[in-house]
């Protein structure tokens, strides 16, 4: 397809101004120039996936979707029961990030799940309080997630030698008799967000908010 031809006011163009230079340049000279060319064009793709929201769908027996962005997708630990996770972690190796995704399956119960998710949590509670040392509980209270009923419970725990917020959603899709959901379990580090000082304000901004605001069931 033939070039359009410019208009006289916008020439020389960039290329014609540079072209005497190029033919008089050494070899060497055009090998390091196109070299650093393709490291800055690579650089720059790089950035750019690093920038936009990354998807995650898991087709299991409870299928569930979110976006995130910031933060790194990490296989588990073999036998850890979990369905997917992603998290950051600082230059020395610290955590400042995680967004894990559980399965959780509830007792058999009469009424709705909105009475079932505050008796359950008793029990989870104790188990995360058993889990974690220096665990303490800062609040708990129902709440809904993209229209489903869910539970939130707050808590601080010291992990890996730092004070880490906590924030875990028992969250189960809405039909009658649903025993099967997921349990979120998120962490932040008080570093990592200036937003985000307390336990109740995990997922309310920072990196953790994208994943919980976008997450869904299939």
């Amino acid at each position: 397809m033939p070039a359009v031809p410019l208009k006289p006011e916008y020439r020389p163009t960039l290329v014609q101004l540079l072209a005497p230079s190029w033919a008089k340049a050494s070899r060497v000279v055009r090998v390091l120039v196109t070299a650093g060319a393709a490291a800055l064009l690579v650089g720059v793709v790089a950035l750019t996936l690093t920038l936009l929201p990354a998807h995650i769908s898991y087709g299991g027996p409870v299928p569930f979707s979110f976006s995130y962005r910031g933060l790194y997708r990490e296989a588990p630990a073999a036998g850890a029961g979990i369905d997917a996770q992603v998290l950051r972690r600082g230059a020395d190796g610290r955590l400042l990030d995680s967004f894990v995704v559980a399965p959780l399956k509830l007792p058999p119960y009469a009424g709705g799940l909105s009475g079932e998710l505050p008796l359950y949590a008793v029990g989870y509670i104790h188990a995360l309080s058993a889990r974690y040392p220096g665990f303490q509980l800062q609040g708990e209270g129902k709440t809904r997630v993209n229209t489903a009923p869910a539970y939130n419970i707050y808590y601080s725990v010291r992990l890996a030698g730092q004070r880490m917020y906590g924030r875990d959603v028992l969250l189960v899709p809405e039909r009658p008799g649903a025993r099967e959901g997921v349990a979120i379990k998120m962490l932040t580090s008080p570093h990592s967000s200036s937003q985000v000082t307390s336990p109740l304000l995990v997922a309310t901004a920072g990196l953790l908010y994208k994943p919980l605001r976008t997450f869904s069931f299939s």
